[in-house]
C-alpha cells in the first residue's frame, strides 16, 4: 500500500479511463489526487460512488505523491516529470518524450516487467500500436526468436483525441448526407476514407509513428537485431487498432504452434476460426483490456512466417491498462517511494 497516487491529465480521454481503472481495481493507494491544466482544474470527477476534486497541476503538487501516472502530450511531460521527479516521485509516463531515453526503461507488464526495476524516477509506456504488436511477438520470440515483422496498422481515429472522434461522428454524417465534412483534426476527409500517414515524415519516408514502431519493439525486446517494416493507417473506426502481422522466426513454427503459444501467454485471447467467421474485431474488441488474435496461419512466402489479425482498445491496454499495470507492479514491489 502506497500513500498517493496522481493522475496528470485525469480530465483527457484517457485521464478519465486511468480513474475508472484506478477505482474498479482498487489501487492499493490511500489516496487518489487528481491533476490537470488551469482550464479543466476545479471540475469534480465522480466514478462510481467515489468524487474527487480535480488540482490544478504546479510543482508543487507533486509533494508527497509517491506514483504519478501522466497521461498528456509530449510538451507538457517534458514540464511536469522533472517536477515530480525531484520530489521524489515515480512517473509513469505516456507521452513519447521519454520512451527512447537510454535511463528510462520501456515497460510492457506482460513483457518485461523486471525492466521496471531499473528505473531511475521515470518509466514509459509504448505506443498503442507497438503494445499489441509485441504482446504477440513475445511468446513466438521466446520459442523461436523474431528476425523480421512486417506490420500493417489499421488505427482508429480515437487515437487521436476526443476531437478526432467527434471530427468522425460529424463527417460521417456530412458523407452520407452529402453535406460538408469538418475537417480540423485530420488533413484529408476521414469518413469512407483512408489516410495513410500518421505522423511526421521522416527522411527515410517513414512516418515518425512508424520509427516509433521500430525502434520501441527493439529497446522492449532487448534486440536490435530485429527488422520490423511497418505502415500505419488511419481507419474510420471509431474505437480500437488493428493489425496486420507477419513475423518471421529463426526456428519454424507451425500454425498450431503459434495459437497455442499465443493462447498460454497473459492478456492475449486468441478467437481463430475462420470457418465460423470468427476473427477479432474492432466493435467486439473496445471496452476490454487484453489483446485479441486471429487468422493465424503459416505464411506461403516465408518459409518461416505466422501471418496473423491483431486487435486490441487504444485507450486501454495501448495506454491507460499499460500504464496502470505498471502502476501496480511498482505499488506491489515496494519501486515507489514508500
Amino acid at each position: 500500500m502506497i500513500d498517493t497516487l496522481a493522475v496528470v491529465g485525469a480530465t483527457g480521454a484517457v485521464g478519465r479511463i486511468i480513474v475508472d481503472m484506478l477505482v474498479a481495481r482498487k489501487f492499493p493507494a490511500r489516496r487518489i489526487k487528481l491533476l490537470a491544466s488551469a482550464r479543466s482544474a476545479g471540475k469534480p470527477m465522480t466514478v462510481g460512488d467515489t468524487s474527487f476534486d480535480v488540482e490544478e497541476m504546479r510543482p508543487e503538487s507533486f509533494a508527497g505523491v509517491d506514483i504519478a501516472i501522466g497521461s498528456t502530450p509530449d510538451e507538457v511531460a517534458a514540464e511536469f516529470v522533472p517536477w515530480a521527479v525531484e520530489r521524489g516521485t515515480v512517473v509513469v509516463d505516456e507521452s513519447a518524450f521519454y520512451r527512447m531515453n537510454p535511463d528510462v526503461p520501456l515497460v510492457i507488464p506482460e513483457v518485461n516487467p523486471d525492466a521496471i526495476a531499473t528505473h531511475k524516477g521515470i518509466i514509459a509506456s509504448p505506443n498503442c500500436s507497438t503494445t499489441q504488436m509485441v504482446m504477440v511477438m513475445k511468446p513466438l520470440h521466446d520459442a523461436a526468436r523474431v528476425k523480421r515483422v512486417i506490420v500493417s496498422t489499421y488505427q482508429a481515429v480515437s487515437g487521436a483525441g476526443l476531437a478526432a472522434t467527434d471530427e468522425l461522428r460529424q463527417a460521417s454524417q456530412g458523407w452520407l448526407a452529402g453535406t460538408a465534412e469538418p475537417r480540423q483534426v485530420f488533413p484529408h476527409p476521414i469518413a469512407a476514407n483512408l489516410i495513410p500517414q500518421i505522423g511526421s515524415p521522416k527522411p527515410n519516408a517513414f512516418t515518425s509513428e512508424e520509427m516509433k514502431m521500430v525502434l520501441e519493439t527493439r529497446k522492449i525486446l532487448g534486440d536490435d537485431s530485429i527488422q520490423v517494416s511497418p505502415t500505419c493507417v488511419r481507419v474510420p473506426v471509431a474505437n480500437g487498432h488493428s493489425e496486420s502481422i507477419l513475423i518471421e522466426t529463426e526456428k519454424k513454427l507451425t500454425a498450431d504452434e503459434a495459437r497455442r503459444l499465443l493462447a498460454g501467454f497473459p492478456g492475449i485471447v486468441v478467437i481463430d476460426d475462420l470457418t465460423a467467421k470468427q476473427y477479432p474485431m474492432p466493435r467486439e474488441c473496445s471496452g476490454r483490456d487484453e489483446v485479441f488474435v486471429g487468422r493465424i496461419r503459416e505464411d506461403i512466402s516465408c518459409p518461416t512466417g505466422i501471418a496473423m489479425w491483431c486487435v486490441s482498445d487504444n485507450l486501454r491496454k495501448g495506454a491507460a491498462t499499460n500504464a496502470v499495470q505498471i502502476a501496480e507492479l511498482l505499488a506491489t514491489r515496494g519501486g515507489a517511494r514508500a
